[in-house]
Formats: structure tokens, C-alpha cells, sequence
């Protein structure tokens, strides 16, 4: 492969389910970049090293997926903020001799909120996160950046959620999923970050008829597209945000990082993404 062709890619353990080389590739395409994006597995005990091999091989950078987000963290000689308050990082660039390590869960998730419900405003009221995992911690973060009063976090295992809600402080609070339906009056945002409700998983058995006509309910499971609490809450006139945008708007800085060019997240990529 020509040195002039850029390099990046996606690596996890296992890496077959992602879709990140999808939406590289209609980037490239579309902007007309002479570059490549692939998928590469690399198992947890060779992780540093083979990152490293990366970069002899002239890669600029990589996305990092599951299990190696803290692991990421943990070997970059730069970290930004972001990915420093939420513990993990999603995307590597090399450069200057150095590694940098962000986090760009949190602004992948705003920004598809942003862009699917522009009336939104966090700042309007308290924020539920069903969940306590990764993706959980980045959109705790997100939120209380984007101006939250406060966000409650329930889990199934309310030590879980307590251990996050100690780790971001006075502003979070965490009850157990059973608890849920006695913080609905006040909530204006809530965010389904688990895996229930997925194709495969267990139903997400919740009933949110208690939200305030004003909330948003969006769900970061994009398959099914809608699903069945997105759908609940479109039987009430809530405002709703499906899943898929996320993962889309989170590839956009390390795009131009590694590319040297700014992707827009239209129809076109959503389509393209969601019928592969």
C-alpha cells in the first residue's frame, strides 16, 4: 500500500459486529480521500504491543472498542479531558511521536440529540440513565457538560450505579430499577445505555407513563431501530431520539483527525448503515 494513502481502523476482541468500517468508507468515498479503514482484532494480552505495531505500520490512528477502552486509556502519553473524566477512551490518534487518546461517546451522543431534536435542552430539568457501564459513564458526563441540573442513574445492581454516581459527585444520584417509577415527575431526559431491548437480549420492562409530557426518551440500542420503550414513548406524545445516530455522530472527530477532513452525518450514511 502506497505511504500516501492514510491509514486507520477499528480494534476489539472480537471486532466482526462492528460497522465502523462502513462509515469510514462512505466518508472516504464521499470526500474523495485516498485512505483505508479496517477492522483488526487484537486479543487483551497483546493489546499495547500491537497497538503499537500500528504505528510502525503507518497507521494514524484507531478507534478502540470492547474490552480495551481503559486499557487505551491507560497507555496514551496524551489524554484529553473528556476521556480522562470518563475513564476509557474510543479513539487513538498518533501523531508528533505520541499517542492521544479522547473520548468521543458523549459527543456523539449529544450531537444526535441535537441534530434529531433540536428543542431539546438539558438544562430543562433532571436526566434518568437506565445503566451503569461504559457507554453509561460517557453520557453521565455529556449531560452534566451540556448543562443537566442532575442525573439520577438506575441499575439493576444499585452498588453499580452508586460506585458511578460517587465517581461524578454531588450532581448524581443512583437508585435500583425498581425505584424508577418514584423520579419519573421530575425527569426531562431519559437515556436507555443497556443492552435490553436489543435483537437477542431480554424486553426492557418499563413503564414511564409518569414522565412529564416535556421529557425526551431516547435508547442507545439501534436494533431494533425503535424500540419497544421508543415506541412507548411515542404512544404518549413524548419526544423520542433512536440509537443509530450516536454511533455515527462518535466517528466524526477521529475521522477528521485521521483524514484531515470534517464527514457530515446524513440519511444517506443512516441508511447505508442500518441496511448492512
Amino acid at each position: 500500500m502506497s505511504d500516501t494513502i492514510k491509514k486507520a481502523g477499528v480494534v476489539g476482541w472480537p471486532i466482526e459486529q462492528s460497522k465502523s468500517p462502513i462509515i469510514h468508507g462512505h466518508w472516504l468515498e464521499q470526500l474523495g480521500i485516498a485512505g483505508s479503514y479496517i477492522k483488526i482484532a487484537i486479543a487483551p494480552e497483546s493489546f499495547e504491543q500491537d497497538i503499537r505495531q500500528l504505528i510502525e505500520d503507518g497507521f494514524g490512528g484507531c478507534n478502540v472498542t470492547i474490552p480495551h477502552k481503559e486499557a487505551a486509556l491507560a497507555m496514551a502519553d496524551v489524554v484529553s479531558d473528556r476521556a480522562q473524566a470518563i475513564g476509557a477512551s474510543n479513539t487513538l490518534v498518533f501523531k508528533d511521536g505520541k499517542i492521544h487518546a479522547d473520548n468521543t461517546d458523549g459527543v456523539g451522543f449529544i450531537s444526535n440529540l441535537k441534530q434529531l431534536a433540536p428543542n431539546w435542552d438539558a438544562t430543562l430539568g433532571p436526566a434518568l440513565v437506565l445503566g451503569a457501564g461504559g457507554a453509561a459513564r460517557a453520557i453521565v458526563y455529556s449531560l452534566l457538560q451540556e448543562g443537566a441540573p442532575s442525573v439520577v442513574i438506575a441499575n439493576r445492581t444499585q452498588a453499580k450505579a452508586q460506585t458511578l454516581a460517587d465517581f461524578f459527585g454531588d450532581q448524581v444520584t443512583a437508585i435500583a430499577m425498581d425505584q424508577v417509577a418514584d423520579v419519573l415527575g421530575d425527569i426531562q431526559t431519559l437515556v436507555n445505555t443497556t443492552s435490553l431491548g436489543m435483537v437477542g437480549q431480554p424486553d426492557l420492562v418499563l413503564d414511564i407513563t409518569g414522565l412529564p409530557k416535556t421529557a425526551l426518551v431516547t435508547d442507545i440500542v439501534y436494533n431494533p431501530l425503535e424500540t419497544d420503550l421508543l415506541k412507548q414513548a411515542t404512544s404518549l406524545g413524548l419526544m423520542t431520539v433512536d440509537g443509530i445516530g450516536m454511533l455515527l455522530h462518535q466517528a466524526v472527530p477521529g475521522f477528521e483527525a485521521w483524514f484531515g477532513a470534517h464527514p457530515t452525518v446524513d440519511d444517506i450514511l443512516r441508511e447505508k448503515v442500518l441496511s448492512a
